[in-house]
């Protein structure tokens, strides 16, 4: 499509959501619902990026107290919600989705990892997150095929999961149902400003205008901020995940090791690799999980899926004998202080954020894009939003150096 947006809807305020990954399909959603006349803008497909590469997971159990696991909490509230929801609308739709409540299972398999565990969940209780221990039998009751080899066991009943892809073309679609509008292959290239002002994007299809922007982009978001002239330290963190051909049931919660937890708090360029195995509806068995820092470099190195597997059958040495059907990876929109960016952009009126999730983004997303709505609608937020602030030094530090200090070098309303 070519043209310039430029409409308004029922309610008046018109907002571009940049992205239609899983982020960018809830904010649009909450929006909409609201109100709001939504355009959401891909330059791609819809949920055909990070999101599509996921594993889905909705977790609190690899979250310790603070923001990110209050908006996990939030988001684990809401996930049945807006699903039921969806359900009266569309059941298939919410079908689709293939939520599973079906919880998580953490192994220490050291007496150190065992110590740090226990503390570790010591301090999620105190929090509000159920932590159960589980004893050798208790394990093997909920786990048949899991290891024996273990020093500790903790059951979070509340982790789950979601078809990824499914999940955000449900929320996009409860978005469109609700007014909003789609336009795919559209990449924005540059901003339009009047004054201090964000008022329009020029992209591939032509100019949008809007009264506010938000870059939902994923791991894309720092590139996407810097092309409208306010920067933010969001970078690309690459994944990995081995899929095994389908077996009968043999996994039946979110099993992973306590290492887990080191590696997503990590901020190492290095590879980092920590055993997590999960199964899907269809029987595959979901083995991860990998971070490194490499850019955009998207080649699949054989000795990364080659330790993500070593560490998975230390888990489950029943697997060892399976065949691996594919491997897939995704990049993962990363911050360096390991906090997403949810709110304006005090830099430029009309830009707003929402984003740095991670390997979260499914899960928190619904969370986020009810923060997001509340904001920007100036209600009442059921957390404080004050970690996610888009002017924190983690997020604006880097990136303002390298722009040389360009608050935002965009196209004037003139041009």
């Amino acid at each position: 499509m070519n043209g310039t947006h430029q409409g308004r809807g029922a309610g008046g305020m018109r907002v571009a959501v940049l992205g239609a990954g899983i982020v960018g399909a809830a904010c649009a959603r909450e929006l909409a619902l609201a109100g709001l006349d939504v355009l959401v803008v891909d330059r791609g497909g819809a949920a055909a990026a990070t999101t599509a590469h996921g594993e889905g997971n909705v977790l609190v159990s690899d979250k310790g107290p603070g923001p990110e696991l209050e908006l996990a909490q939030l988001s684990r509230r809401l996930w049945p919600e807006v699903l039921a929801a969806l359900a009266d609308r569309r059941p298939d739709t919410a079908r689709s989705v293939e939520w599973e409540p079906k919880g998580g299972i953490v192994l220490a398999t050291t007496d150190a990892g065992a110590g740090e565990l226990s503390r570790f969940a010591a301090a999620q209780r105190a929090a509000g997150v159920r932590a159960e221990p589980l004893d050798a039998e208790g394990l093997a009751e909920a786990e048949p095929f899991a290891t024996r080899e273990h020093t500790a066991a903790l059951h979070y009943p509340d982790d789950a999961q979601v078809q990824p892809a499914a999940a955000a073309a449900a929320l996009l679609t409860d978005a469109l149902d609700a007014g909003a509008r789609l336009w795919t292959g559209c990449e924005v290239l540059g901003a339009v400003t009047r004054g201090d002002a964000l008022t329009g994007v020029r992209t591939s299809a032509g100019r949008i205008e809007a009264d506010l922007f938000v870059d939902a982009a994923g791991p894309w978001s720092g590139e996407l901020s810097a092309r409208l002239g306010a920067p933010v330290d969001v970078r690309p963190r690459r994944g990995d995940v081995l899929v095994t051909t389908p077996l009968p049931p043999t996994v039946f919660h979110k099993v992973y090791d306590a290492d887990y937890v080191g590696a997503v708090g990590s901020s190492t360029e290095a590879l980092q690799t920590s055993a997590v195995v999960e199964s899907t509806r269809a029987g595959s068995v979901l083995l991860g999980s990998s971070r490194r820092r490499v850019g955009f470099d998207d080649r699949v190195r054989p000795e990364v899926l080659s330790a993500i597997a070593a560490k998975a059958l230390r888990l489950f040495p029943c697997l060892a004998a399976v065949p691996v059907m594919r491997a897939y990876g995704g990049f993962r929109p990363y911050v360096p202080d390991h906090l997403p960016v949810i709110g304006a952009d005090p830099r430029l009126a009309g830009l707003w954020h929402a984003g740095g999730h991670e390997g979260a983004g499914i899960g928190l997303s619904v969370g986020t894009a009810r923060l997001l709505r509340n904001l920007m609608l100036g209600q009442p937020t059921e957390i404080d939003a004050t970690a996610f602030r888009v002017d924190r030094p983690a997020v604006l530090g880097v990136t303002e150096r390298s722009a040389g200090g360009a608050a935002h070098p965009a196209d004037e309303e003139a041009v």
